[in-house]
């Protein structure tokens, strides 16, 4: 009897869907109908989570003082909010123009940016999840600069025509009061000042605007009498200005690399002229000129001398010298060099308070590509050791896995080693940027994130409760030489930039085993230890995997195409040894000038390694007959068998890492059997190749077999096989990973001809039909979707196993699938997960009694079956289809066709609300899970069109509803597809305000109230507002209400507490617009009112006249 809900078949299928559903085999028994499935679509919701690693193209920046928050805008309109550590936020503007400009209502929870396509919009940071309250669009004029004083809500806005608008950021609503460039330039100038770069008030007197024209004209303009007090002229373009406190004075800086101080009742000529990188000639000229000053900062302190910071200003003959920050206090000069070029900086100030001491105390730079925080305080300018995850993209992230629910021990011994790789000599001091709280997350449950790298560096990140920090990092690139010279490195990569790029891993969390395969086709694994250690020789094991064309050959039909394949153990022992250079039996092409010779050279001194994770064994595919090895596209360990197991367009490659032999190198159509009904039959090449085709010959990775005693491969098998295998050379090293998608275009015969091995799945099954107990298992998955299964015959556990050899056989086809097979699993008669077997971990380098304490917690078999009796089921998905198969019968139960029109990227089994489906993102966009075992169609979201390859190599699922990809080369994107989480994702998510009050106001003292020399006030309400100022022009600007009202509010809680949240802001809203009624009604009131009295006065005036004195 069936357990699950007929009804729910289609649940979460939308109109974009494939338009095939789960079907099952005719006349076949449906095993698990005694299976409850327990899964359904309201268990799934799909939804962005957090955005970890550096805004990508930063823009701009802004720092609240008091809040303790800073907020870096985008070219690309997104908004980043980092506190505290942990506390990140990220928001997007809709237009997707770049942020120019960015100000903090200080202390109000409100964020002010400005926009590249003249709109500015105000952010309300009070809730977890920001929203735009509301929104200006000008028309006709293009914004060039904002400034909002401090405890202001009147916002100025200069613009290119070199007017200023002034702005209401509580209505976001235009002044009537505008500041024409033509007034507050002398009417004796002919040209045009340019576009305002510089807005601020006088710190001591609000009532002063200065403004700054590009043209190199500062204005002091008087805002109660609407003139110009004072005109400051300099030849040189301006590109920002910075007051002194006391607003007396105020600093340029220029496009020559000068600054100019001006006292501001002295406009005739500056007080001073200086250039900080200018070389001073000995007869008095002027230095010579540098490039510009694009920013300086001018900040006093109560016990020393200020502090004046600039960017830029470098003399021109310092060519390819690094963007510089220069501090400047007292007599000292510091320049300090960055990285990446200067964006922006900010300096911190222990007070909001323009017009007091300002007390610097850090300086934030922003770099096209880091975040640094200068310390003022200490003696050097140490910089802060930065919390935040902003090293994703040291190096260009190639791949990617996400692991969720991981073994408790795991990140605490990742961060123990970890830790001792951290840099020395930051400040000691805390991390300035400290505010907002971190969210009351529910999920206690470990995560773990992979990056692989482009120089062939892993880095594992601690995931857990949406918070992203660096563990371990690992370099693979210590185990190879480096190429010295130009020429060495012509000769010895395949890829002329990143040889060391990480292609794929593999990763046992349970046995801590790592496995990388990299570009230059080589694969390295890693056992993770406590104990540092020094490796004399590194284990190398070569290999060559290669197919060779041929017209006349053909697959021998009489040769057993299925052996079993023992390993001797005499080659347990390998040495580095001079590869042979005579060619190898069977290959009808003279070699190249490159032969079994691998791409990288493995280093021949002592390696020194570190405790974590330390080099077992390093695999190299060596060149054939010329041609470079192909990349490798699939990789698998296993822990509890000791093996590893690679793949390529040539084959596979099974090789034992504790005995440190080859097992098996098999072309791919030596898989099938000799009666497999699947088998694909071998064509005729074409003659033209493509240069990163290989004529290639499938042996066990050695050459003759005289020279076999040399290698560390001494297992003989060589069979002479024909394949057409061109390989397809469109996609650049980095994207091998994904060579699995193909283009409509390519002919079948096409893509015969390029079948390699896509996907690998270690299991404890059953190989044959005829098989009632599991025995260890290798499940193949090829580019042309052939699932093959490989039976192993392991030795007794202990001695036995690093002595006796391993044994091998193909069982043939079990099942084909439209598309390259991409994820295979197991699961019980229950519906459970057989995960593979694993070895506990151990420290290969502890003593013997510890390594057998925890190799006797090795994991029990699964329970065998009954002849004739189908206990599991193989879970098969391919670009285009998933299938379930039961076994031993090898019968399919069901099918469901994904897509038609697209295919799938990545497909993972997962588990989810304690039971399993499979998650699939497909080039279209879409987001699908299908139940297990019936392949029910949970959900299908389309949520993100493929539009880079970089979301293609790093896109994956994970257990518990969460996925991620690389939304950017420096930031990851989290998202989650369980309902659970998404409601309880206010809760999970930072906060980003705190009330904290204010601080109190400088004094003024005795003296300075008595004869007001304190800070003037000025009362901008009257000045501003429509009664003093009147109306604007609406064709200036649009206004647009944002959906920060409700929207904010809609995910504030769940639940009745939500209903009712929603229902008090809905009262609010009624009682607004009923109150705003009430005001009209008043004013229509007062208006008849005032309307009657003038019409009686007119009456008494006129009533006694006649009508000729009228």
């Amino acid at each position: 009897m069936k357990k699950f809900n007929i009804r729910k078949v289609l649940d979460g299928l939308t109109a974009a869907s494939s338009s095939s559903s789960a079907t099952a085999q005719p006349g076949t028994p449906r095993e698990n109908d005694v299976i409850q499935e327990t899964l359904q679509s309201e268990h799934f919701q799909l939804c962005k989570t957090v955005r970890h690693g550096f805004p990508y193209q930063p823009s701009s920046m802004a720092f609240d003082p008091v809040q303790k928050i800073l907020a870096v805008g985008t070219q690309n309109g997104a908004l980043r909010l980092f506190g505290r550590a942990g506390v990140e936020c990220y928001c997007q503007h809709e237009s997707g123009a770049a942020v120019i400009q960015l100000q903090f209502l200080i202390n109000e929870g409100a964020l002010v940016s400005a926009l590249a396509d003249d709109s500015i919009h105000l952010w309300n940071l009070r809730q977890k999840i920001p929203a735009i309250l509301h929104s200006l669009k000008f028309n006709r004029e293009r914004i060039t600069y904002c400034h909002l004083p401090f405890q202001s809500k009147w916002l100025y806005i200069g613009t290119e025509r070199g007017n200023i608008h002034i702005v209401n950021v509580e209505s976001f609503t235009l002044s009537g009061y505008v500041i024409m460039w033509n007034k507050a330039i002398e009417l004796s100038t002919k040209t045009h000042p340019g576009p305002v770069v510089h807005i601020s008030d006088n710190p001591m007197d609000e009532g002063k605007l200065l403004i700054g024209f590009e043209c190199g004209v500062v204005v002091l303009w008087d805002l109660k009498c609407k003139k110009a007090d004072y005109r400051y002229n300099y030849d040189e373009a301006i590109h920002s200005v910075a007051w002194h406190h006391e607003g007396k004075q105020f600093v340029c800086s220029h496009s020559d690399g000068t600054l100019t101080t001006w006292n501001i009742r002295a406009q005739a000529k500056s007080a001073q002229i200086i250039t900080p990188h200018g070389k001073q000639p000995k007869d008095g000229k002027k230095p010579e000129p540098c490039k510009p000053i694009l920013k300086v900062e001018y900040k006093t302190t109560r016990a020393g001398d200020p502090f004046m910071i600039l960017s830029g200003g470098l003399s021109y003959d310092t060519v390819g010298r690094r963007a510089c920050l220069t501090v400047m206090h007292g007599k000292s000069t510091a320049v300090l060099e960055m990285d990446y070029p200067i964006v922006d900086f900010l300096t911190l100030c222990e007070t909001p308070y323009p017009n007091d001491f300002q007390e610097p105390y850090a300086v934030v730079v922003l770099l096209e590509k880091d975040l640094v925080v200068i310390d003022l305080g200490q003696i050097g300018y140490p910089i802060f050791e930065n919390p935040y995850p902003l090293t994703i993209h040291e190096s260009p992230v190639t791949c990617c896995e996400y692991f969720v629910d991981c073994p408790a021990e795991l990140i605490p011994a990742l961060y123990s080693v970890g830790s001792r790789q951290k840099r020395q000599g930051y400040s000691k001091k805390e991390w300035p940027i400290s505010g907002g709280n971190w969210g009351q997350g529910t999920q206690s449950y470990p995560e773990i994130i992979i990056t692989g790298h482009a120089d062939g560096s892993i880095k594992f990140w601690d995931a857990s409760a949406l918070m992203l920090q660096v563990l371990y990092k690992l370099k693979t690139a210590k185990v190879f030489e480096r190429a010295r010279s130009k020429e060495e490195k012509a000769n010895t990569d395949i890829v002329e930039e990143d040889p060391f790029a990480i292609q794929t891993l593999s990763w046992c969390p349970e046995s801590r085993m790592l496995c990388v395969a990299g570009v230059s086709a080589h694969v390295i694994i890693y056992r993770f230890s406590k104990q540092e250690i020094t490796t004399e020789v590194v284990q190398l094991l070569e290999v060559r995997m290669q197919c060779e064309f041929s017209d006349g050959d053909s697959p021998d039909p009489g040769g057993d195409q299925t052996p079993t394949l023992p390993t001797p153990g005499a080659s347990s022992s390998p040495q580095e040894s001079e590869p042979p250079t005579q060619p190898s039996t069977g290959s009808n092409s003279s070699d190249g000038p490159r032969d079994n010779k691998p791409c990288l050279q493995v280093r021949s001194s002592p390696l020194k390694q570190s405790p974590g994770y330390q080099v077992e064994l390093v695999i190299q595919l060596v060149w054939v007959s010329g041609e470079p090895p192909q990349p490798i596209t699939s990789l698998a360990i296993n822990s509890s068998y000791g093996l590893v197991v690679f793949g390529n367009s040539n084959g596979l490659a099974v090789v034992d890492y504790l005995q440190k032999t080859l097992l098996l190198n098999m072309g791919t159509s030596e898989l099938y059997s000799p009666s497999d009904p699947y088998q694909r039959q071998p064509r005729s090449p074409r003659k033209t190749r493509q240069p990163s085709g290989a004529t290639l010959d499938s042996n066990d990775g050695s050459n003759t077999s005289e020279d076999r005693c040399k290698s560390p491969t001494s297992a003989k098998m060589s069979r002479k096989i024909s394949l057409s295998s061109e390989q397809k050379p469109d996609l650049d090293a980095k994207d091998n990973a994904f060579t699995r998608s193909r283009s409509s275009s390519v002919t079948s015969i096409d893509r015969e001809s390029r079948e390699a091995i896509s996907s690998f799945h270690f299991c404890e099954s059953f190989p044959r039909k005829t098989d009632s107990v599991v025995s260890p298992c290798l499940l193949v998955g090829t580019t042309q979707g052939t699932v093959m299964m490989v039976a192993l015959s392991l030795p007794p556990p202990g001695d036995h196993r690093l002595q006796q050899p391993v044994g091998i056989s193909s069982c043939g086809t079990l099942v084909t699938l439209k598309g390259g097979i991409l994820t295979m699993a197991l699961l019980d008669a229950t519906g459970t997960l057989l995960p593979p077997s694993y070895e506990p971990w151990y420290d290969p380098n502890a003593s013997d009694e510890e390594k057998e304490k925890s190799r006797r917690r090795r994991p029990a078999s699964p329970p065998s079956t009954q002849e004739g009796q189908d206990s599991q089921f193989a879970v098969l998905c391919s670009e285009k289809q998933a299938k379930v198969v039961a076994m031993p019968s090898q019968t399919r139960i069901y099918k469901h066709n994904i897509t038609e029109s697209s295919f799938v990227l990545r497909a993972d089994v997962v588990q989810m609300a304690g039971a399993y489906c499979i998650a699939c993102f497909c080039a279209n966009g879409h987001i699908m899970t299908l139940s297990l075992p019936s392949l029910r169609p949970l959900l299908d979201v389309n949520y993100l069109p493929l539009t880079d390859m970089r979301i293609a190599r790093t896109f994956c699922f994970s257990n518990l509803g969460q996925a991620l990809y690389l939304t950017s080369p420096t930031e990851i994107q989290r998202i989650t597809y369980s309902q659970e989480t998404c409601d309880n994702r206010q809760e999970m998510l930072s906060e980003l305000f705190t009330p904290v009050e204010t601080p109190e106001a400088p004094n003024k003292g005795f003296f300075k109230g008595l004869f007001g020399g304190g800070a003037q006030s000025l009362d901008r309400e009257d000045l501003f507002g429509e009664t003093g100022a009147g109306k604007a022009s609406r064709s200036l600007a649009q206004h647009i209400p944002g959906p920060g009202g409700m929207e904010g509010m809609k995910g504030a809680a769940s639940g009745i507490v939500g209903d009712l949240a929603r229902a008090r802001i809905a009262l609010d809203e009624r009682g607004q617009k009923l109150g705003e009624l009430e005001d009209r009604t008043a004013a229509m009131m007062s208006s008849a009112d005032s309307f009657s009295k003038h019409a009686h006065d007119m009456m008494l005036k006129y009533k006694d006249k006649k009508w000729y004195q009228l």
